[in-house]
């Protein structure tokens, strides 16, 4: 395992382990499935942000912010339903989400309306991290150069949104309070990485 990368990874997006060497490959193998998936996180990304928004109305900052990441993140699915059909390849049909369901069972169920918010930015900035790492995997490990190139941009495009939302967290709520429930996450999130089969067929 490189361990630049994954010392990278600790410092920048805080992830607890780095992605398994062998994803790469096999998602080289399954260009369809991969560039599917991808799709359908980058439409999720968009109608959870979305979703935020029309929640949350009061939280004006939140709007504020969230209202152009919807427009990149869907634009983003666009990008890639054009590389699909660049290829001759088709959108398949989305798949369940294990990953992302397994994140959501570890959100706190009952408590107060603004732990509640809290889980949802941090999910969505672990999902966040978690992508922009796949995507720098990608951007490094893939034979194809295009490729290689096609998942840079997405890696920087979409670097500083894990950050957003831990922002926009402790914009609202104690630093404190969100760095505590953030540890938390990351170790969820670890031991979730840990148990996962590695598959080349999905981002997650």
């Amino acid at each position: 395992m490189n361990e630049n990368l994954s010392e990278h990874t600790r410092n920048i997006l805080g992830l607890q382990l780095p992605t398994d060497p062998r994803w790469v490959n096999l998602a080289e193998m399954q260009l369809e499935d991969i560039l599917t998936d991808h799709a359908y996180c980058e439409q999720k990304a968009a109608t959870t942000c979305i979703s935020l928004i029309q929640k949350n109305p009061d939280k004006e900052l939140m709007v504020e912010e969230l209202s152009p990441i919807v427009t990149e993140e869907w634009g983003h699915f666009r990008m890639v339903l054009a590389e699909l059909k660049k290829r001759n390849l088709r959108l398949g049909k989305q798949r369940k989400d294990v990953y992302v369901n397994k994140l959501i069972d570890f959100q706190k169920k009952g408590g107060s309306p603004m732990e509640r918010f809290l889980d949802q930015m941090l999910i969505m900035a672990l999902i966040e991290a978690r992508s922009c790492e796949r995507f720098k995997r990608l951007s490094e490990g893939l034979d194809d150069a295009y490729m290689r190139g096609f998942y840079r941009k997405f890696m920087e495009s979409e670097a500083g949104h894990y950050t957003l939302f831990i922002t926009l967290a402790e914009h609202y709520i104690d630093k404190k309070t969100v760095r505590q429930r953030w540890a938390e996450w990351l170790e969820y999130e670890k031991e979730l990485m840990n148990s996962q089969e590695v598959r080349g067929d999905r981002i997650h």
